[in-house]
């Protein structure tokens, strides 16, 4: 089963304040969905994306997760 984790725990897996996951969110940068008012991540996702960061590709969320142009 796959992990999901709160606001607060993805900032604190990825070492940054909450509220550069916001600015994240904004941006439609970061892989994540909602529940009711509240945002979650799929630690898979996040690792995924986090990967993808570090090798200087683009996260498409919009293609699932593929890299974008």
């Amino acid at each position: 089963m796959a992990m999901v984790l709160t606001l607060e725990e993805v900032a604190s897996y990825l070492r940054v304040h909450p509220s550069t996951i916001y600015r994240l969110l904004k941006k439609k940068q970061l892989p994540a969905f909602k529940v009711g008012s509240d945002w979650r991540f799929n630690l898979e996702s996040i690792d995924r994306w986090r990967a993808e960061a570090e090798h200087g590709g683009v996260f498409d969320i919009a293609a699932g997760g593929k890299e974008g142009s």
